[in-house]
């Protein structure tokens, strides 16, 4: 059975990366454009029984730690449509496009996989972004329109490539720091990325055994 474990930077998963001697690595670059490429064009040449995506994100929820280990069950483009009027709206609010056109369910991006009957993991849904900001107005009506836990820059394009490619999926988010805090003095990323990868070496251990034994 073949994994693939993918991240937007090595950094985030280093310790996964130097400790693998089981699945595939794929550092696809940070963004939503670099993570489509890269990813389609992965899965073009081989075909995956289970791909992990793994990174630090931001949080807009008091309730999720800095440093604490998220599993994605949905997301979707946080900033894909117009923001005018003090209101943003997606672009299905905008009338293009079904928010039920596949691979979206009601806008998001939701992974089905059984693996949320039997993490225990804390359950998050997320928004991808395109832009960093501290505009606390902006983050306001983020927070409005979605209602979202975390935040990154991937995890959408991940969950639409993995969607409409057919292939099982997870989405593994550590939190470094809260959702428009520039101060990265209060960032807690060396905590972020240790508890990711070791939430990740378990995932992956537990895929292997499961699936070899």
């Amino acid at each position: 059975m073949d994994l693939l474990v993918i991240a937007a930077t090595e950094l985030e998963i280093k310790p996964f990366v130097d400790s693998n001697n089981f699945a595939d690595i794929l550092i696809t670059g940070i963004g939503i454009p670099a993570s489509i490429f890269h990813l389609t064009n992965k899965l073009a040449k081989k075909k995956y029984d289970l791909v992990i995506q793994a990174g630090i994100a931001g949080s807009f929820k008091k309730n999720l730690k800095k440093g604490s280990v998220t599993i994605i069950q949905q997301d979707t483009f946080g900033d894909l449509g117009a923001d005018e009027k003090g209101k943003f709206s997606t672009l299905f609010d905008l009338g293009f496009g079904n928010e039920n056109d596949f691979p979206f369910k009601e806008g998001w991006l939701i992974n089905d996989n059984n693996y949320f009957l039997k993490s225990t993991l804390p359950v998050a849904k997320a928004i991808t972004v395109n832009k960093i900001t501290d505009d606390k107005k902006y983050l306001t009506r983020l927070c409005e329109k979605f209602n979202a836990d975390v935040e990154s820059m991937e995890g959408a394009a991940f969950h639409y490539v993995c969607l409409q490619q057919k292939i099982n999926f997870l989405q593994l988010r550590s939190i470094s720091n809260v959702v428009g805090e520039r101060d990265k003095s209060k960032w807690k990323m060396k905590e972020a990325i240790t508890n990711l990868n070791i939430e990740l070496k378990k995932l992956s251990d537990s895929y292997r055994i499961q699936n070899f034994t």
